[in-house]
């Protein structure tokens, strides 16, 4: 089971604190006039904000699953939270997928939405899909995080298409996403909107740049990742009442950029050793701290060569919830 030393705990809320400060004074934002309470929490997006089900109400998910206890190895859904459980359990909530235990809650009104593997173009049908069943209205919190899967795509086309090229279909992706935070904004919902982590900083990043030698590749995703958001963030209609920005690459980036920041110690690979998954194809769906790389721990950042680990969800959970609490929503 992973825990947060008290010097990360620290720092993360330090890091929380002055985020929401920057990003209040950015939007022209200031206390809130009110104190918003979420009827629901619906989530849409990718993998890292997807809860897996396997038919217990017991979920997996795309990071470092938590477990009961150290000589207990059996997965609970509540433990190593996502950071989109921190946002429902800050409004008293639960998801469908993770509400297992001795007393769960009768027809839980959230949503998760997210897909793996999702893209831009598919959050329209993410947002189609909730509003058949129960159409988003004020008094909801959405979250949106969609992008990385876009950028990686893209990249698998280089160098056949030239970087002039992928930089403008990431755009366009990124803006694709803006146009859809702005219908979820039309409905009355409320939305936190973090930006795409930076894909060159990731193991798979660093793996690339080592594999080829044509040109900097971890360098050429950053500047992808860069222009997604600059898309998105570009066509996002954000007067810091609606919609709270969560800044997902710049805490990254500068995890990456300064080891030991934080607390964590490894920023460069990934926490699970996928040789020990006994899913097919290996996944971190069933990684447990467990079944860890030599060393490993909850000081890693990435659970893969993508995805964040436990410890990387708690912190963007305590991004998602300085925005909730300091934006005047």
């Amino acid at each position: 089971m992973t825990h947060l030393a008290p010097s990360l705990r620290r720092a993360l809320g330090a890091f929380a604190v002055a985020a929401a400060t920057l990003l209040a004074a950015a939007c022209g934002g200031g206390e809130a006039t009110t104190t918003f309470r979420a009827s629901r929490v619906v989530v849409f997006g990718d993998e890292s904000s997807l809860l897996v089900d396997p038919g217990d109400h017991n979920a997996r998910k795309y990071s470092v699953n938590g477990i009961v206890s150290d000589t207990d190895p059996t997965i609970a859904c509540t433990v190593n939270p996502l950071w989109v459980q921190a946002v429902a359990t800050f409004y008293g909530l639960v998801f469908p997928e993770c509400n297992a235990g001795a007393t769960p809650v009768v027809a839980p009104v959230s949503r998760i939405r997210a897909t793996v593997g999702a893209r831009a173009a598919d959050l329209a049908a993410q947002i189609d899909a909730q509003q058949a069943e129960s159409p988003l209205q004020a008094g909801d919190m959405t979250t949106v995080l969609i992008g990385a899967n876009d950028v990686i795509a893209q990249y698998a086309q280089y160098p056949t298409l030239s970087e002039a090229e992928l930089i403008a279909n990431v755009e366009a992706a990124g803006a694709e996403t803006g146009r859809q935070v702005n219908r979820i904004v039309d409905t009355g919902a409320k939305v936190l909107l973090a930006t795409i982590l930076d894909i060159g900083v990731t193991p798979f990043g660093v793996a690339e740049r080592a594999a080829h030698t044509d040109t900097d590749r971890a360098a050429l995703l950053t500047r992808m990742s860069q222009r997604y958001n600059a898309g998105m963030r570009g066509t996002i209609v954000n007067d810091g009442r609606r919609i709270g920005l969560i800044l997902l690459d710049e805490f990254v980036s500068a995890v990456a950029k300064f080891p030991g920041l934080d607390g964590y110690t490894n920023t460069t690979n990934g926490v699970c050793d996928l040789t020990k998954s006994t899913l097919t194809p290996p996944s971190i769906l069933d990684c447990t701290s467990k079944t860890f790389v030599a060393g490993g721990s909850g000081a890693y950042l990435w659970a893969d060569d993508r995805h964040l680990s436990g410890t990387g969800q708690s912190s963007l959970g305590s991004l998602a919830l300085a925005r909730a609490q300091n934006n005047p929503f």
